[in-house]
């Protein structure tokens, strides 16, 4: 069970860091660029702490595509409440139609055909 769940959860820690290092710093516009670089290559690095993790982990039960497929699954999650909590942005409803057709190759990927 350890090794089904854990790169999902590892996975998760991973895209807020990810999430974080690429996209907050639009709040603070004002920070100059190569300080917000620095401090997204530090935030990155937590990232990359729980996402190797949890690829190696992971491959034992899931084959890469699957990896990457979880991994876009849970980006768009991540990013979709980061956008309207941190950001304070709208959500859209075709961007939940369009996040619900990616979800949708889920289905395709994982199925056993």
């Amino acid at each position: 069970m350890f090794k089904f769940f854990a790169p999902i959860i590892l996975l998760t820690i991973s895209n807020i860091f990810m999430t974080f290092a690429w996209y907050g710093h639009l709040k603070h516009k004002a920070t100059a660029l190569w300080l917000v670089i620095l401090i997204s290559w530090g935030i990155a690095l937590f990232e990359y702490c729980f996402q190797v993790p949890a690829n190696r982990i992971g491959h034992e039960v899931y084959n890469a595509a699957q990896l990457k497929t979880i991994q876009e699954v849970i980006t768009l999650i991540v990013f979709s409440f980061f956008s309207v909590w941190y950001l304070k942005e709208e959500f859209r409803w075709n961007y939940l139609v369009g996040f619900a057709l990616i979800i949708l190759a889920v289905f395709f990927i994982f199925k056993k055909w």
